[in-house]
């Protein structure tokens, strides 16, 4: 999720307006051409489902979440077939804050990511466990170490951690301990990963490619994909250690290129595929959220972990990443608005977002 309700949305998005222009004014600076869009699987009808988040793959179908809990109609965890037809809605006990990403664990609980924060003022974060046949989700409260942040990805490691990854800083944050309901336990910052430089083409240009808006484990949990606006960066897990994959791996890239707004990611049941969804209605206009199909990467090239990977696909040159003056410029004017205010990272966005919601939505 881009922004949040209130004063705090609409000072955002006007400074949003500000940096915008500045950036999208800067001479020379050339707009990126596309890669292979990904394979159309079914279109999400529900009129529930206008803002998904979060996505995970089963034998029978999927299982999304929206973002967000404004509208009571939306807090649900709801199971799709494959058709994309909603054939379960399973309600929260308790209203979420802003739910943002799914996973699933090894036995086929669905866990749901709580820890959507844009305003960065949440006392704690939450996870939410459905069992296998459970008609509701037990509520498990988290606190960070160092003061808030907003995520928007969560993986769950085969002995079920959680794992949550920082949207802009990519930082991760784990439990010390075993999680208890009716508590709270504390967070450790356990390390951060490195994502490659990209051009792929998205709405959000430059700071569309750096920020991390969901993850996903593969079914063999050999596996790990962690998504931007732009791109999947999937990681090999050795030894079931996913922090050593994610922090000392060197990832393959699969362009993801111009979703309208695209912040979920899964792994196919059979593992064979990247599967994504994006939170948008009517971009174009008319349209409804359409569940994709990404062929995976080629396995794992050999090099040191910092390496940049070759992403697949066709990935344009874009000036305004790959240097250039019009890159340059459009760096500065970002630096030179995160230092007044650090708040760039999420009010560029704002505007967007705003622009695209209906006005009763929020």
């Amino acid at each position: 999720m881009w922004g949040a309700g209130g004063v705090g949305k609409r000072r955002g998005a006007a400074l949003g307006v500000l940096v915008l222009l500045a950036v999208v004014a800067v001479p020379g600076a050339a707009r990126a051409g596309s890669a292979a869009p990904g394979e159309p699987a079914c279109e999400v009808r529900d009129a529930r489902l206008t803002e998904l988040s979060g996505l995970v793959a089963t034998d029978d179908g999927f299982v999304v979440v929206n973002d967000g809990a404004e509208n009571e109609a939306r807090r649900r965890i709801f199971f799709l077939d494959r058709n994309c037809a909603v054939v379960r809605a399973v309600p929260y006990p308790t209203r979420p804050l802003d739910t943002e990403d799914l996973a699933v664990g090894a036995d086929g609980t669905i866990w749901v990511a709580d820890v959507g924060d844009n305003d960065r003022s949440r006392a704690t974060i939450a996870v939410w466990k459905l069992a296998p046949g459970a008609d509701r989700p037990v509520l498990y409260r988290m606190t960070y170490p160092d003061g808030p942040h907003d995520a928007e990805a969560m993986l769950v490691t085969g002995d079920g951690r959680p794992v949550v990854v920082t949207k802009f800083s990519a930082n991760l944050y784990a439990p010390t301990g075993a999680l208890r309901s009716g508590g709270s336990v504390p967070l450790a910052k356990v390390g951060r990963v490195a994502l490659p430089a990209s051009t792929t083409s998205n709405p959000y240009g430059l700071l569309g490619r750096s920020a991390v808006t969901g993850a996903a484990t593969a079914p063999d949990g050999r596996r790990v994909v962690l998504r931007t606006y732009a791109d999947a960066f999937e990681f090999d897990v050795a030894g079931g250690d996913v922090i050593a994959a994610l922090t000392g791996g060197t990832p393959r890239a699969t362009p993801l290129p111009d979703e309208p707004q695209g912040e979920s990611i899964s792994y196919s049941a059979d593992g064979r595929s990247l599967l994504t969804v994006s939170e948008t209605v009517d971009q174009p206009p008319g349209t409804r959220p359409t569940i994709l199909r990404y062929p995976l990467a080629a396995p794992a090239p050999s090099g040191s972990p910092g390496a940049t990977p070759e992403p697949t696909g066709s990935t344009p040159t874009d000036r305004s990443a790959a240097g250039g003056d019009g890159g340059r410029r459009i760096v500065f004017v970002a630096a030179l608005a995160a230092g007044g205010s650090g708040v760039l990272l999420i009010v560029v966005a704002l505007l967007a977002r705003a622009r695209r919601r209906p006005a009763a939505g929020k």
